[in-house]
């Protein structure tokens, strides 16, 4: 196999096919992570300040468009956090998913402008640093690979990737959020499997995101709360369900605005309830997109 020109390129452009809701721009090692219009730097989300009020205030605007009230500002900041992270775990994981290569992103290193016309999620730019990669990887060639044994250590550098990436950002949302340590872990929990599982049925690798998320986090990985868990519940015969499911580790507040309307992973309900209920979307990305 030829080597690649960068170890990411090919796995963002297969992103932008399946799911062109989301831009990834990989940048140059002369460029810098744009700054201008709607961009705004993940370092500057992780200082707080004027940057994090005006995302937050983008939450609190598109909340009055949707739902017509406001939302708690805790609510508002827990619905920021999320529209970060959920992409910004798949710059990490769709990498290894798809080519068995983890990046390393400092959050100097991404810049996300959420307003892009035309793309729900939005888009993000990122200047690569160093990334992990197999043994057997015609990428191990280019500058800044880090050859790792097997996959079991390349599933440690995909845990580590994303905690230095959210670890700061989890600071700065936090106090917002109202939520500390394990609260903001479980919710990274939730962000790394619920993100690539939806991709995963994208791509038409449903069963392989499972098996790949379940041993990625199998539930005694710190700082990760919780595991992918997921589940196939019986039908009302008692039959398997078609697809499997999963209980989120954290709650993503949805109920604070519709108290009707019940997440089909919500982990405030019981089974029994989330089966008799209105499950209206299946993940907060669907109820909060757009």
């Amino acid at each position: 196999m030829p080597v690649p020109g960068t170890a990411v390129t090919d796995a963002y452009d297969r992103l932008a096919e399946v799911f062109p809701a989301m831009a990834v721009t990989v940048l140059g090692a002369d460029e810098d992570v744009p700054r201008d219009g709607g961009w705004v730097r993940a370092a500057e989300l992780a200082a707080g300040g004027p940057e994090l009020d005006a995302f937050l205030a983008l939450d609190d605007t598109q909340v009055q468009r949707d739902y017509g009230q406001r939302a708690r500002p805790d609510v508002i900041a827990s619905f920021a956090l999320h529209r970060y992270a959920w992409p910004a775990c798949l710059l990490i994981t769709v990498p290894w998913f798809l080519h068995r290569r983890v990046p390393r992103y400092p959050v100097t290193h991404v810049s996300f402008d959420r307003t892009a016309p035309g793309l729900a999620v939005g888009r993000m730019a990122v200047r690569p640093d160093t990334f992990a990669c197999l043994p057997d990887d015609p990428a191990a060639a280019l500058p800044g690979a880090r050859v790792v044994p097997d996959e079991e250590a390349l599933r440690a550098e995909v845990r580590a990737a994303v905690a230095e990436h959210l670890e700061p950002l989890l600071a700065s949302f936090g106090p917002r959020m109202r939520r500390r340590g394990r609260a903001l872990w479980g919710m990274a929990t939730d962000e790394i499997v619920e993100s690539l599982w939806y991709l995963g049925q994208l791509l038409g690798e449903d069963t392989r995101a499972v098996r790949e998320l379940e041993l990625l986090l199998p539930g005694s990985t710190t700082p990760y709360v919780g595991a992918a868990a997921f589940r196939r519940p019986a039908g009302p015969a008692g039959e398997p369900a078609p697809a499997p499911t999963r209980d989120r580790v954290s709650c993503c507040m949805f109920y604070t605005l519709r108290p009707e309307d019940i997440c089909a992973t919500c982990p405030r309900t019981c089974t029994t309830a989330r089966t008799a209920g209105r499950a209206v979307h299946a993940t907060p990305q669907a109820a909060q997109a757009g």
